[in-house]
């Protein structure tokens, strides 16, 4: 019988969890709906509008083909969500287009999907703060002067409680969202149920007939009318933050949106067909709508303010889904580490916070006009939307599960109609402002093709995942040693013989995640044998810095000797590319001089010239 281990049969000590951590601060698929799909559901306040704007052009009369173009959309709408319920459960770590282009596509297409989403979820944050205060000053217009001041406010509101936790600010948006969702609604089922507008508000209509009525005004009715479809991938961008499972989860808060979004867009359409609502100077068809169910009496009033509140929490979205995805991309080393970097409530903190830098600066570079941004929004999510059908596609003729010609078909429509929307959208709104796009996202993708550069020629020159050929040469010095590695690699030997030159006993210590293969490591560790013991410690949450901080203070507790924790890490010779570089070495030492009294630090840094 083979030998039993010491510790078998007894029972692991529990970790204490702290604010943030375990299942119970993840979502559920209703705060995913709160947290993640405000910028879905809140476009209704300008989607209907943005097909109006343009078939209001061809005369009054044709605003009535606003629901065919809107059962379009909706139609598109249907298979947008079945799309990315399947890409939830094809990719469950998130990523949503970038996901899918990456593995299905290949890795030019993965980085064209998230330079797209990355424009898109930045504009999203822009637009629904200046539309909010836009709306929020048409009900108190005190506030007109002030709406990049309003904007800003907002955005450091929405940024703090972001970097709280995710899990906290679908608390804080539950209240605003379902208030959002009832007003809609009543707004559809009162103002069906009358047989006329209760009150009309707003001046003249602000365009005349100037356009004849024919495909190309139609087409352009559809592409503005899609944008009522942007954020509809957010829930795919964000499965990791969702609760286990986290994709049945996430597929049910994705069909809860769809289901929601549809019936709200149907309903609008219809009053507007039926009312023959058209675009006037000083309201929007919305607050027309409102009032048309409602009156222009203080339930017009209320249900104004909580349209602003929605468009301006509406920002949140973006907070949830693009620290996802920077998060993916820097694992994906076309970001800096740092962006991978996640607390422990769980938040990625510097994704957060270039999401609030970036937003801040957009809205001071057009004032919070609302009309300055537009011609920027969509462009970039429906080109993440086709890239994402295609690579599905690609992936259901690679992999051939059941029925997947049936799958690929759906997702090859979808493809066409998304594609036709990005072209038409391109074409019309280049000379309103769409160029920028046209310009950033090729920037953006020499920005991170030139990050992943530099990092594989800096994983070629430390030779990140072999072992060195020479031992480390012992000496004593009457002190233990610990040596926290991250992975094996050029810098392995040289820290173990320091750490043989400082004490008598050293010890190498590495945190194992889940997707380390701890077999594997200790088998190169036994061939090299360097003369040195390793100690492999589990890291159940894929944390690195707390599971070694633990170990060092249970060694300092037991050990009597002099500690000493000696950390490896990587400095460029050029203090451009220092920013790039993986953090948790400086924090795991802050850590261990901060939480294990008496215990040395040494960082010790290994300088590349790449």
């Amino acid at each position: 019988m083979p030998a039993r281990h010491p510790l078998a049969g007894r029972r692991r000590p529990k970790l204490q969890l702290r604010h943030g951590e375990g299942d119970r601060h993840h979502l559920t698929s209703l705060q995913g709906l709160v947290a993640l799909s405000l910028d879905a559901l809140s476009s209704v306040a300008y989607g209907p509008e943005a097909i109006a704007v343009v078939l209001v052009a061809a005369g009054t009369a044709r605003v009535r083909l606003t629901l065919p173009v809107t059962l379009a959309i909706v139609a598109l709408l249907t298979v947008l969500v079945v799309s990315y319920r399947q890409v939830i459960a094809v990719h469950p770590d998130g990523g949503g287009s970038y996901a899918v282009a990456r593995d299905d596509l290949g890795p030019r297409a993965g980085v064209l999907a998230a330079a797209a989403l990355v424009i898109d979820y930045v504009l999203t944050v822009a637009v629904s703060l200046a539309a909010g205060a836009a709306t929020l000053a048409s009900a108190f217009p005190a506030l007109l002067p002030y709406l990049l001041e309003t904007s800003l406010a907002v955005l450091v509101v929405l940024t703090a409680v972001n970097l709280y936790g995710i899990a906290d600010s679908a608390r804080v948006l539950m209240l605003p969202t379902l208030l959002f969702i009832v007003t809609i609604l009543g707004v559809v089922a009162v103002g069906l149920a009358r047989a006329h507008p209760a009150a009309t508000v707003g001046s003249g209509v602000v365009s005349h007939a100037d356009e004849a009525l024919g495909v190309m005004l139609v087409l352009k009715a559809f592409a503005a009318g899609c944008t009522a479809l942007t954020g509809v991938e957010a829930i795919a961008n964000g499965v990791p933050m969702f609760r286990r499972p986290r994709v049945a989860h996430a597929q049910r808060t994705e069909l809860m949106l769809g289901a929601l979004l549809g019936v709200m867009l149907v309903g609008l359409a219809l009053l507007i067909r039926r009312d023959m609502v058209v675009p006037r100077d000083g309201v929007t068809i919305l607050a027309q709508l409102t009032a048309g169910a409602f009156g222009s009496g203080w339930t017009y009033q209320a249900a104004s303010v909580i349209v602003a509140v929605a468009l301006a929490l509406a920002a949140n979205t973006s907070f949830g889904g693009l620290p996802v995805l920077l998060s993916l991309l820097a694992k994906d080393r076309r970001l800096p580490h740092l962006f991978a970097l996640r607390g422990e409530r769980p938040v990625h903190r510097y994704g957060v916070l270039a999401v609030a830098v970036a937003a801040g600066l957009l809205l001071l570079a057009v004032d919070a006009r609302t009309n300055r941004l537009l011609p920027l929004f969509a462009v970039g999510v429906f080109t993440g939307f086709t890239i994402s059908q295609i690579g599905l596609v690609t992936h259901w003729a690679r992999v051939r599960p059941p029925n997947w010609a049936g799958k690929a078909l759906l997702n090859g429509t979808g493809a066409t109609l998304t594609a036709v929307a990005t072209l038409v959208l391109l074409i019309t709104k280049f000379t309103e402002g769409a160029w920028v796009v046209v310009v950033v996202v090729p920037l953006l993708i020499a920005l991170f093709t030139r990050v992943r550069h530099y990092y594989d020629e800096v994983a070629r020159e430390l030779h990140l995942g072999t072992l060195p050929e020479r031992r480390p040469e012992p000496a004593a010095a009457g002190r233990l040693v610990i040596v926290a590695l991250h992975r094996f690699g050029a810098t392995t030997g040289p820290a173990l013989s320091t750490a043989l030159s400082l004490g008598e006993e050293a010890v190498a210590v590495i945190a194992a995640t889940a997707e380390t293969d701890a077999r594997a490591l200790r088998d190169q560790w036994e061939r090299w044998d360097p003369g040195v013991r390793l100690e492999i410690v589990d890291s159940p949450r894929d944390a690195r810095i707390r599971p070694l901080l633990e170990y060092v203070a249970r060694t300092a507790a037991r050990d009597g000797r002099p500690l000493l924790v000696l950390v490896p890490t990587v400095r460029s010779s050029r203090p451009r590319y220092r920013f790039l570089y993986d953090q948790g070495a400086i924090l795991l030492a802050e850590a261990v001089r901060e939480h294990v009294p008496g215990a040395l630090v040494c960082v010790l840094p290994c300088r590349v010239h790449a």
